[in-house]
């Protein structure tokens, strides 16, 4: 078994023609003579141009490796590759990562002006440990949502597929976060094969990728690609992810399942993709490298244990700074008792403008800096207060449970609570 960096593991002949004399050297000597060396330049040339002729004739020196043309115009040299070989890393990636990704059924119950009814959604994971521990997308298993007609509840029953196995599996949930996207399930069963786990720092754009997963109902789906860029940062319903993008085909139910690199090691966890007229190809993965950490506490903890500073703030984008006369940052909405920012000192009104030196405009941003950071460290804010600029120095601590993150103010149609009065400057974050 290949270890990964979860704590849980879980090779003619030619015939002589008649001549017929009819006199003359020319006719019967030269004539002939010519025309078969002619004759004979035809042929050759045919065959050396036609390449399985070619290569019968001289034999193929090159038949697995890269062929190496010029072009007098460019000077530049071109590597034709072998398709098959390229066939060939497909098979094997898929032979070897098709065992380590699940399918991943929801239940869950929906509640609307026509009456309650029941629901199912699809979605993929992967196996990290022998004994069943599988990480997924949150949003796979979490189906809470609302509207004016309906109000979709928690899951009431998750089933887990395997590869090759027609029996449904129950998972419980261990963890979930949704800053990040990821969850982590566990099944009753033990001789899983546990996904290998490549370097996702590493990646690099232009080569190889497969997604794999069950897109709308298709179990275990292979497509391919390449990476398509690398640190893509996205935002999905007010929160930024930095990612992976790639080409390779993501549909709805490939979400947790796996993006592999040419050797089979997983790379990403399939997340999203862009949709929609005119739009094809652009899929986004969260980079495997960043997961280790967050599936580790899921596991251990059942939830993710990161810094706090106990702020509510709102963005001051550059329109109301300059109507205002103030710098753009984090105005701070409300500072929660009891907390890091209360002990530093931090008030009502402050413009946070910078996080260790590094400029924010959204509590996203504040938010992606501080997680850089443990808790118990200290980190430095500069703060705007009464037409002057100071650092201020909180302790971070751990978010409370019965506390939300370091957030944005939600009231985005409350102008009340806008300390300026437009209704447009806030950043809505999850």
């Amino acid at each position: 078994m290949e270890n990964n960096e979860f704590n849980y593991s879980s090779d003619n002949s030619f015939q002589k023609s008649k001549i017929q004399h009819s006199g003359g050297f020319g006719k019967t000597i030269l004539v002939p003579f010519i025309s078969g060396i002619l004759g004979t330049s035809l042929v050759l040339g045919v065959c050396f141009g036609v390449p399985t002729v070619k290569s019968k004739i001289i034999g193929n020196t090159n038949r697995l490796g890269p062929v190496s043309t010029s072009t007098s115009a460019s000077n530049q040299s071109t590597d034709l590759i072998n398709l098959a070989n390229y066939s060939e890393t497909s098979v094997a990636v898929a032979e070897k990562v098709l065992p380590s990704v699940v399918g991943i059924k929801v239940s869950y119950q929906i509640n609307s002006i026509f009456g309650n009814s029941t629901g199912e959604a699809t979605g993929s994971g992967i196996i990290i440990s022998e004994d069943g521990y599988i990480v997924t997308n949150n949003h796979v298993i979490s189906s809470e949502s609302n509207s004016s007609y309906y109000a979709i509840e928690e899951a009431t029953g998750i089933t887990v597929n395997l590869y090759g196995d027609s029996e449904d599996y129950q998972a419980t949930v261990i963890g979930t976060d949704p800053y990040t996207d990821l969850a982590v399930i566990k099944i009753e069963k033990d001789n899983l094969s546990p996904a290998e786990l490549g370097d996702s720092t590493q990646v690099k754009v232009g080569e190889f990728a497969m997604a794999i997963g069950n897109p709308i109902g298709m179990d275990y789906t292979v497509t391919c690609g390449i990476i398509s860029a690398v640190d893509r940062e996205v935002v999905s319903d007010g929160t930024t992810y930095t990612t992976i993008q790639t080409d390779a085909a993501i549909n709805a139910g490939n979400s947790g399942g796996a993006l592999v690199n040419s050797a089979g090691q997983v790379i990403g966890i399939n997340t999203m993709k862009l949709s929609g007229n005119g739009i094809e190809g652009i899929g986004f993965a969260i980079p495997i490298s960043s997961t280790t950490n967050i599936v580790n506490q899921l596991i251990e903890f059942q939830t993710v244990k990161r810094p706090y500073i106990g702020i509510t703030g709102s963005v001051v984008d550059s329109t109301t700074a300059k109507r205002y006369n103030l710098p753009e940052g984090v105005y701070v909405e409300k500072v929660e008792e009891n907390s890091p920012a209360k002990t530093a000192g931090l008030q009502q009104g402050d413009i946070i403008t910078k996080i260790e030196g590094t400029a924010v405009k959204s509590v996203s941003e504040l938010n992606k800096v501080k997680y850089n950071y443990n808790i118990g460290d200290t980190v430095t804010l500069t703060v705007y207060r009464n037409g002057s600029e100071t650092d201020i120095k909180v302790v971070l601590t751990e978010t409370p449970t019965n506390k939300d993150e370091d957030s944005t103010n939600q009231q985005q149609n409350n102008t009340n609570s806008n300390p300026f009065h437009g209704g447009s400057i806030f950043d809505l974050f999850k």
